[in-house]
């Protein structure tokens, strides 16, 4: 008769844990490229396809990690970047800000933040109309925002949430 040995509890954190070394490492390769297949993750990590679908579908399981389709603001062209900072009105939560603009196409990033603002806002747009517009309609013409602190972008130095292009080089 043979005894089934369990694996170690410790070992099957670890290899679900984004902090271990080989997860790291294919978690960077994955954000390069989130299309990228098992068997060249596991040939440029020199270990096996089955040990990277382990540690992907671990990683996602415990919603350590997310594979989304993400889209370039510098690569589809916005003209217009701006950060806002946002004071929230009197009896509104920031959430219940956050979660209406969150609805807006042209709102990319909402940060609930401490100190002077209560949220801090990324806004891409077509064209300086489009930020006239948004302005109106959805920061200066609402109840819920008290104060608005709009800085329009002049140059992005750095972003490493943009896609990354020619990164296969």
């Amino acid at each position: 008769m043979s005894v089934k040995k369990q694996p170690n509890a410790r070992a099957a954190q670890s290899i679900r844990s984004p902090k271990d070394d080989l997860n790291q490492q294919i978690i960077r390769l994955l954000q390069q490229d989130g299309r990228m297949a098992f068997s060249e993750i596991a040939q440029q990590l020199d270990v096996s396809e089955g040990t990277i679908r382990n540690r992907v579908s671990g990683l996602r399981d415990n919603n350590m990690l997310r594979i989304v389709a993400m889209s370039d603001p510098v690569a589809t062209e916005y003209t217009t970047d701006a950060m806002i900072g946002l004071n929230v009105a009197t009896g509104v939560t920031p959430r219940q800000v956050a979660e209406r603009l969150e609805r807006n196409p042209r709102v990319v990033f909402i940060l609930w933040v401490a100190g002077r603002y209560d949220l801090i806002i990324e806004l891409v747009s077509d064209d300086s109309d489009a930020l006239k517009d948004f302005l109106e309609h959805e920061i200066h013409g609402s109840n819920d925002i008290a104060k608005a602190d709009v800085m329009p972008g002049l140059k992005n130095f750095k972003n490493q949430f943009l896609l990354k292009q020619g990164a296969k080089e």
